[in-house]
């Protein structure tokens, strides 16, 4: 799913009411990526991530971000690069990573720290 500001803030994280406060607004873990429709690493992960999407669908969200279209989303985090990942652990803070990742480290992720499960 394709997030706007708005439903970044809803579904994410209301950066604006919590500016120095982190607290998440899911209610299962997620990804979010920040994307660019003219970055080539962004292409090639997008099918990883649409993998990851559907085979812990019961258990993450998967999100992209636009970073041509939601710059203020990808100035407050920081993102300078794509594609550039955003981790989001129910009860934790979030963690970032950048690049293109294979399957089986994204999967690592997922299951090291938004499901905590050991490997």
């Amino acid at each position: 799913m394709e997030l706007t500001k708005e439903e970044f803030i809803k579904r994410i994280y209301d950066y604006e009411k919590n500016p120095n406060e982190w607290k998440y607004a899911g209610d299962k873990p997620a990804i979010v990526d920040f994307h660019a429709t003219w970055c080539a690493p962004c292409k090639m992960l997008a099918p990883v991530l649409d993998e990851i999407a559907k085979e812990y669908k019961d258990k993450i969200y998967v999100y992209k971000v636009d970073v041509d279209k939601q710059g203020e989303l990808a100035a407050i985090f920081g993102v300078r690069s794509v594609p550039t990942i955003l981790w989001i652990p129910m009860d934790d803070k979030p963690s970032i990573s950048q690049g293109a990742l294979q399957k089986s480290q994204m999967e690592s992720i997922v299951k090291s720290t938004l499901l905590k499960e050991e490997e």
